[in-house]
């Protein structure tokens, strides 16, 4: 069964033109629920991850010791593509936002199978240049648009199936947005007496899901560039 559903994704994303036998047969379908880390920045990584299916949540400490988010990836995506490359730690915290499905293939079966394939460089390529230019427009993103855009772009990521976040601490949304948690408790009052959310002890509900896309406009976390 669950190499059916491997194989299934594998034609899906058209995966098994890009790697050969050996690779498809050291790979392993790995699921994590909504909340669940798969790993952590400063760790050290010894396989690549496919994302096939649902969304993951990419931040990064800063030298301030704050959480600051990257970006959001949807299929299909690359995690430790970068690290791979370079043979050093993991660069980011990678969380699941919703339930999600990933590939994994470890990087000594990537290297002796794949390391003079062509197509492979040239995908490997594609993707590391995206996220540094998807890096440098967050970082942008964080010092030219007000907090209630930012914060709008959040919730509207972190609510893709349910319209509820819960177990939200306001200081670790803070930090992921790049504000104070002074600033966006005045954000979210003045969500609510809006009437786009609910806000109560724990949990964040949207209600006006319309109202949200219309502040944020594009929606900079999930920039198809990244």
């Amino acid at each position: 069964m669950m190499e059916k559903k491997l194989n299934d994704y594998l034609k899906i994303y058209q995966l098994d033109e890009l790697f050969n036998e050996n690779v498809c047969k050291a790979m392993k379908l790995q699921t994590y629920s909504p909340g669940q880390r798969l790993f952590s920045q400063g760790e050290k990584s010894d396989r690549m991850h496919l994302l096939v299916d649902g969304k993951l949540k990419v931040s990064m400490l800063t030298p301030e010791g704050k959480r600051l988010i990257l970006a959001f990836k949807t299929p299909l995506d690359i995690v430790g593509d970068i690290e791979y490359v370079r043979n050093c730690p993991l660069i980011n915290t990678v969380e699941s936002v919703m339930e999600t499905t990933v590939i994994e293939i470890p990087y000594s079966v990537l290297k002796k199978e794949m390391a003079q394939h062509a197509p492979w460089l040239q995908f490997l390529l594609d993707t590391v240049t995206k996220k540094f230019e998807m890096k440098s427009h967050t970082m942008n993103f964080n010092l030219l648009y007000a907090v209630d855009v930012r914060l709008a772009s959040y919730l509207l990521s972190m609510t893709p199936v349910q319209p509820v976040i819960t177990s939200a601490s306001l200081i670790d949304i803070a930090d992921l947005i790049g504000t104070s948690y002074r600033h966006l408790n005045r954000v979210l009052q003045q969500f609510h007496q809006e009437g786009w959310i609910i806000k109560k002890r724990g949990s964040i509900e949207i209600v006006n899901r319309q109202a949200l896309l219309e502040l944020a406009g594009e929606n900079i976390y999930e920039k198809e560039a990244f």
